[in-house]
């Protein structure tokens, strides 16, 4: 055994000093053998990744995987009824041929990215050196083949197969990754032609815009066919893929056009700019990059057709956020999943029979506000100031932000009288009705007086206490009006004193506990100066007495509503708020108490459910379950559950939102209409809520299994009603949670959301701090007179400022709360819910 030991070790000696040797002698010898270690050493690097030595390196795809490359396939979503409501999809699932592709934009591709493309098998080793020179120079610049490209767009290495033990290490991943690629790259050029390796390319890469292949970039850019493009198009298109943002010709055009011409330049550099049959002139090559970018771009087949479209259409952002959160499994915020091309399900909180009552509910009383707004307006046009002046060049500035003006704009640029003249030139268009869309013969100009004069809506539903989204209606119509108002940012007007008044039981009040009704001022910052603010109730004057607060939010009572919010303080107000859901910035000035901070419908429904799920918190939930294209569960929904506001300050708020329908002069007695059917076995609650002028009006309504709120507005915030009486919440937005609940608790198939709140608090909390006497003083039609400016500030020598009698002077009328609940008594609001806040920030 022991001479066994002496030779194997003699001979590994022996072995050794011959090695060394090799590495001794003339430079140019050791040149040579160093030249074949590295290589040596990369080929054996490469194998070992491929096969995954050790299991070191991770899976890398197979000859057979390459052969047969998954295709594209569409993502499905489902509803929570397990209905089948739409699919995210691209146009490359219908790839093009390699003959239906402009031999002009073939070379242009291969002249900016891969000049040597026909030379080379995978790898360019001329590029990589010259990439390596100039790295070592402090020019950082690409090497990717072709080929490589084609090898991530189609296999992902980054994410769609793993990085083995090695790619845990930091740095050594990048190095693993690019080895893959490199191997796959080889491989595709072993198996297919370079026409194919360009077709799959080509119907493969994305442009940007969710477009994904050359067919679909050619008619979202340029509404034509690859086999049409020219070479601007060709130079805008290939240009774009350095990075999809920066130089898209729709987002921006300057920097599109910059890399075009650099795209074109280079082009004329290797000659292969022909124009009819020879090569370019320098003159013509100006001529080219002088042309200005256009784009014009043709609509295609939408992933949005059919139900609840803005739902659908917020879905991808939603999953962003999932992703950035790392809530989906395989994934992160740089590795995202391709909902167009992953064949991902994914189904969804929504209730399509709930979303059609909803739809239907919304539809219904738009179409009726519509009519009351057109007779309400005549032939006056609604765009109008403070002052009730029309706006000077309203539509002009609207004309300006179209796509069609940007495109006359370029036609005929410095010659304003050419555009105005084609802007106002009547040709047929498609606009939107309620009978359905009709053609009529009218110029752009007119389009845009006829579009805004639309009033719009927004309406979402929630379950309190899983928080799932269960109808969302954005706006009227998606094919006309693409902005969600269930997200978009509007001031929330009265509906906001739902966290003032839970701060206020947080700090310890009660809905027994009074306040007075009176007019004060409070110091207030105007572009950074100070001055004072004075609010006013809705019907502009001051009852002096002190109400219990029950009573002042059922009657929506400004006067009382600041002076909590001053006296809670606002900072103190705005966090409670947060806590509860809204997650807008919110400016903490006196009038934030009446709502004049915007935040948007799904937060301020979300922050009801938090009252109603006895103040525990929950973002809402639109995903409950994502799964992969083999059917593994990547994401699962999880509560985030916060207790957000005690108990207590929870319950109060309930019965609060209750004394809205139950309360004399409650400003949400309009429900009782709607739901008087369904009464027996079902409690609700619900509050009001208009801003200035009554450009945004609001109802948030709930029940103990379900809360919805929706919004009522014009696109823009001068375009509104005149009068509360036909603006105010409870007029217009309130019907629509009305119809939509009544028609909810009459199907049966909904009878899990017939319930009633506890008739008892589950903490020991003493009946008598929310079971006193109410307060309403009901105004004389005479005395609903304001002298006051359209921001809310008390004008001076204003008669109405200290209201119209004092405390004592002042009529009472007292009754029991307990006696209107649940009673059948049906309490008429006298007061509206109009808030005359302080302007925007």
């Amino acid at each position: 055994m022991s001479r066994i030991l002496q030779k194997t070790s003699h001979w590994l000696k022996k072995a050794g000093r011959g090695f060394t040797n090799l590495y001794r002698g003339p430079w140019y010898k050791k040149t040579v053998v160093w030249i074949i270690t590295c290589v040596l050493s990369v080929i054996l690097l490469l194998i070992a990744v491929d096969l995954n030595f050790l299991y070191l390196f991770g899976k890398s795809p197979g000859f057979k995987d390459i052969e047969h490359p998954v295709t594209s396939e569409a993502s499905e979503i489902y509803s929570a009824d397990s209905v089948l409501i739409g699919r995210f999809f691209s146009e490359n699932r219908t790839p093009v041929e390699y003959e239906d592709i402009s031999p002009i934009i073939i070379q242009t591709l291969i002249d900016t990215e891969d000049e040597r493309f026909y030379r080379h098998h995978g790898i360019d080793f001329q590029g990589l050196f010259a990439a390596i020179k100039d790295i070592a120079s402090g020019r950082a610049r690409g090497a990717s083949t072709i080929t490589q490209q084609l090898a991530k767009n189609l296999f992902r290495v980054r994410t769609q197969y793993s990085t083995g033990l090695l790619g845990k290490i930091p740095g050594v991943k990048i190095l693993v990754m690019k080895a893959k690629e490199w191997i796959v790259a080889v491989k595709l050029e072993m198996i297919f032609s370079k026409e194919e390796i360009l077709t799959m390319y080509f119907n493969t890469v994305d442009f940007g815009s969710n477009s994904f292949g050359i067919k679909t970039a050619c008619r979202t850019y340029f509404n034509t066919t690859p086999d049409q493009l020219t070479y601007e198009q060709a130079a805008t298109l290939v240009g774009l893929l350095k990075a999809t943002s920066s130089y898209n010709p729709k987002l921006n055009p300057k920097n599109s056009t910059k890399r075009r011409n650099v795209v074109l330049t280079n082009l004329y550099d290797h000659g292969h700019l022909v124009i009819h049959g020879h090569k370019a002139t320098r003159a013509q090559l100006d001529s080219l990059m002088a042309l200005p970018m256009i784009v014009n771009p043709r609509k295609e087949e939408s992933s949005y057709d059919g139900i609840a479209p803005y739902f659908r259409a917020v879905l991808p952002e939603y999953i962003d956020m999932l992703c950035e959160k790392g809530a989906i499994a395989g994934v992160d915020e740089e590795n995202k999943p391709d909902l167009y091309a992953d064949g991902l399900k994914i189904y969804t909180t929504l209730d399509t029979r709930m979303q059609k009552y909803a739809e239907e509910a919304a539809i219904q009383q738009m179409e009726v506000l519509q009519q009351r707004f057109k007779q309400h307006w005549g032939n006056t046009n609604p765009w109008q100031d403070e002052r009730h002046q029309e706006i000077p060049n309203f539509i002009e500035d609207l004309a300006k932000k179209t796509t069609a003006y940007k495109y006359l704009e370029t036609r005929f640029p410095d010659q304003p009288d050419s555009i105005t003249y084609y802007l106002n030139l009547p040709h047929k268009v498609k606009v939107f009705s309620y009978d359905g869309l009709k053609e009529e013969e009218m110029s752009t100009m007119d389009s845009i007086r006829y579009m805004v004069k639309f009033l719009h809506c927004g309406f979402v539903a929630i379950e309190p206490d899983s928080r799932h989204v269960k109808a969302w209606v954005g706006d009227i119509d998606f094919g006309s009006w693409k902005y969600d108002k269930v997200t978009a940012m509007r001031q929330p007007g009265s509906t906001f004193k739902l966290f003032v008044y839970a701060e206020a039981m947080n700090q310890g009040l009660t809905p027994c506990d009074t306040r007075i009704d009176e007019w004060q001022q409070y110091p207030d910052t105007v572009d950074g100066k100070p001055t004072k603010w004075t609010p006013h109730n809705a019907n502009g004057t001051f009852s002096g007495a002190a109400m219990p607060l029950k009573s002042a939010f059922a009657q929506s009572i400004n006067s009382v509503a600041v002076k909590l919010g001053y006296e809670l303080g606002i900072h103190n107000v705005a966090q409670t708020a947060h806590a509860m859901g809204i997650e807008s910035p919110l400016h903490e000035t006196p009038s934030l108490s009446l709502g004049s901070s915007d935040v948007n419908l799904l937060e301020l429904v979300n922050g009801y459910c938090t009252v109603i799920d006895d103040g525990k918190m929950n973002p809402p939930i639109l995903i409950t379950k994502i799964l992969d294209r083999d059917g593994n569960i990547i994401y699962a929904a999880e509560p985030e559950e916060q207790q957000a506001i005690p108990y207590r300050s929870a319950f109060f708020m309930q019965r609060l939102l209750r004394g809205g329908l139950t309360e004399p002069g409650g400003t949400t007695a309009a429900l009782w209409s709607y739901i008087h059917p369904v009464l027996k076995y079902t409690d609700f609650g619900g509050k009001t809520g208009t801003s200035n002028n009554h450009s945004d009006a609001w109802f948030v309504g709930v029940t103990p299994k379900l809360v919805a709120g929706g919004w009522v507005g014009g696109e823009y915030r001068s375009i509104h009603f005149r009068t509360g009486a036909l603006g105010q919440g409870s007029r217009t937005a309130l019907p629509i949670f009305g119809n939509f609940i009544q028609k909810v608790l009459l199907d049966d198939r909904f009878a899990q959301y017939r319930a009633k709140f506890p008739k008892q608090p589950l903490e020991d909390i003493d009946p008598t701090t929310y079971t006193c006497e109410s307060y309403y003083a009901p105004q004389e039609p005479d005395s609903l007179t304001v002298s006051a400016d359209s921001l809310g500030i008390a004008l001076p020598g204003d008669s109405l400022q200290r209201g119209n009698a004092s405390p004592e002077k002042q009529p009472e009328a007292k009754t029991e709360t307990t006696a209107s609940e649940g009673s059948g008594n049906h309490p008429q609001a006298s007061h509206t819910d109009l808030d005359i806040i302080a302007p925007k920030i």
